[in-house]
């Protein structure tokens, strides 16, 4: 299966151009997904991260915090590095099973891996391709604090931990700017998904 790597910063709009590809009956295997599935409660990840972090990581129905557990690590590199080494592995092994169905479920020739760590976490390495959806910081940062209840502080500090701009732009094969319209984007999906299909398809 020919795969596709998507990724971006913070608020630059993956889910709309994953939303577009899936309008194309692509597969698209969302990282952020599989980063929920490994540590939803009676999985071995998430009894690891309450024993490192204490019981106030979790919420009283024992799910994961994850505003509280956010908090704790984009305040403390250490503390990412420690839950990035427990949970990387497993996201992994969730993102290959999610992909390897591809074939079986959906009709396009090649899949999409939407993944905002797609470089700094090794995940490129089960890609063929590079797709970034580009923006400028500031219209990151305005985009993303909309969004989220996050303040201008955390969101900057999300993107601190991201790869920069112009390094993530550096190893892509495609660049989606979405500085316009979504039509814009969608347009540009577009044009990719054909190239994709291509691609894909090319005998040996």
């Amino acid at each position: 299966m020919f795969i596709v790597g998507l990724t971006g910063g913070i608020g630059s709009g993956k889910s709309a151009a994953a939303a577009r590809f899936r309008h194309h009956g692509v597969n698209v295997v969302d990282a952020d997904i599989a980063a929920r599935v490994v540590v939803v409660p009676g999985r071995p990840a998430l009894a690891a991260i309450a024993e490192h972090f204490g019981a106030d990581i979790l919420l009283e129905n024992g799910e994961l915090d994850r505003a509280a557990l956010r908090k704790h690590v984009f305040d403390n590199a250490e503390e990412r590095r420690w839950l990035e080494q427990l949970t990387h592995p497993l996201i992994r092994e969730e993102i290959l099973s999610s992909l390897a169905a591809s074939s079986e479920t959906h009709s396009a020739p090649y899949a999409i891996l939407e993944s905002p760590l797609l470089i700094e976490s090794g995940q490129v390495e089960l890609v063929q391709r590079v797709c970034v959806v580009d923006i400028p910081e500031e219209l990151q940062l305005s985009r993303a604090t909309a969004r989220d209840s996050n303040s201008t502080e955390q969101i900057r500090k999300i993107m601190a931990a991201q790869l920069p701009r112009t390094e993530r732009c550096a190893q892509a094969h495609d660049i989606l700017d979405n500085r316009g319209s979504l039509e814009a984007l969608n347009a540009q999906v577009d044009a990719l998904h054909a190239q994709y299909v291509q691609l894909a398809t090319k005998p040996e």
